[in-house]
């Protein structure tokens, strides 16, 4: 029986090879896999021109997701180190990469990255617009517009952010109602321009039917983007970030009808008592499709330090619900990352994913946690250096402090409880003093 796409195999009873590989890694069942992805809420991204692509899951029961953006901007326009970024991402086993490039050729930076990445790469065709066309933004025509969603699934790209739920109405309601930090999505804000100097509906929403002609050719997953997700929490669970989320909902159904597979953006920046209120929200609005958060961002005073306040909002938010998250960088509001950079947001988003895991209770995501404990039990700091998420910073801490015995640390010496526990327990001697 042929198919289009994952999700038209799945209401059609088929388990398709790409199920059967995610469901190994989720230790969920092929049927159970199949029947979430035919009702919306999990997605499998698998453009059928990404070759060498691993496919992965996201989506409910199964375990949080991490995405890492990188991409060449006109400041810094280095395609090499964006895919040495890449790499290090792949390494520190991200679960996908968004191309984010705004400038010059972009074509080439998304295809070495396609051929280089076993992840599923998601773009914003938005960004490459008005490069690639190399026009003013007002003159950009609706026919124009797709050419780059084309040009962009014709290379493999396995989702794609489209701004599709800022409509007219919407963009009326942030005008009547004033932000504090107006709309801060770089695809929204350029699709809001286009609409004003145009007086025109967004070509996305008006011509929907077109893009989802697009995605179901190529078997491109949409991520409805947030064009007014919250730049501040002043501004979070607002009208227009409402009206926006409700639009969506109306358009995931729509896209499902068109066996179309489904990820709903969110916030953004959001208030730590707003943020399970957000899920379940989205999660009602939206039918259970799966929800893809950027942080959220807790507060927003850290510049420097917003991996950690991205990683306490996506601990939470993934715990309530929310599927996918989107690193946050310490360089974020400040410059575009670099290698350490991306690091140290991996980490922290990757920490947050985990933690969140536990609280799901996905299968098997304790059992990481208690062989660490094992380990830390029998003072064996080589197998906790092994088991640590980053292994490579563990090694450098421990062997920047020596201690006297080597299976203590400097902190706690002779006085270490699990060695000293262990020596009582089993009916040994201890001595203290020096």
């Amino acid at each position: 029986m042929s198919f289009t796409t994952q999700m038209d195999a799945a209401k059609k009873g088929i388990i398709t090879k790409e199920m059967r590989i995610v469901a190994g890694k989720e230790n969920i069942s092929p049927v159970n896999l199949r029947d979430l992805v035919a009702s919306g809420k999990v997605v499998i991204p698998a453009n059928r021109n990404h070759t060498n692509l691993m496919p992965i899951g996201v989506g409910e029961k199964l375990r949080t997701k991490v995405n890492v953006n990188l991409g060449v901007s006109k400041d810094c326009y280095n395609i090499e180190l964006e895919l040495d970024k890449a790499k290090k991402a792949i390494a520190l086993k991200t679960d996908a990469i968004m191309d984010l490039s705004c400038y010059g050729k972009t074509r080439e930076f998304r295809r070495k990255l396609l051929d280089i990445s076993p992840v599923m790469i998601g773009t914003v065709p938005m960004y490459d617009v008005v490069g690639m066309l190399d026009k003013d933004l007002k003159d950009i025509t609706v026919d124009e517009f797709f050419s780059v969603i084309e040009r962009h699934a014709e290379d493999g790209v396995d989702f794609m952010t489209i701004h599709c739920g800022m409509n007219r109405a919407t963009a009326a309601r942030v005008k009547r109602n004033k932000r504090l930090t107006n709309i801060v999505s770089r695809g929204g804000s350029i699709l809001f321009a286009w609409m004003e100097l145009n007086n025109q509906e967004n070509p996305f929403y008006e011509y929907y039917d077109r893009l989802l002609a697009i995605c179901e050719k190529y078997d491109i997953t949409l991520s409805l983007g947030d064009a007014c997700r919250p730049g501040s929490i002043h501004d979070s669970t607002d009208a227009a970030q409402m009206e926006e989320l409700i639009t969506l909902g109306e358009l995931t159904r729509h896209a499902w009808q068109q066996n179309v597979q489904v990820i709903i953006e969110g916030p953004g920046h959001i208030a730590l008592n707003e943020i399970a209120a957000n899920i379940l929200l989205e999660k009602k609005l939206c039918h259970g499709a799966p929800f893809y958060v950027l942080g959220p961002l807790v507060t927003d005073i850290a510049p420097g330090y917003d991996h950690i306040t991205s990683a306490i909002g996506g601990a939470i938010a993934a715990a309530n619900g929310a599927d996918f998250l989107c690193y946050v960088t310490p360089a974020e509001h400040l410059r575009l990352p670099n290698l350490d950079d991306m690091k140290e947001g991996i980490i922290a988003s990757r920490l947050a994913a985990h933690a969140a895991d536990i609280a799901k209770g996905i299968p098997g995501a304790r059992d990481w946690d208690n062989q660490m404990s094992t380990a830390r039990a029998d003072v064996d700091f080589k197998r906790m250096i092994d088991l640590a998420i980053d292994p490579e910073k563990a090694r450098k801490y421990r062997e920047e402090s020596i201690p006297e015995c080597e299976d203590t640390c400097t902190m706690c010496g002779k006085m270490c409880p699990m060695k000293n526990m262990k020596k009582i327990l089993n009916g040994e001697q201890l001595v203290l003093a020096d």
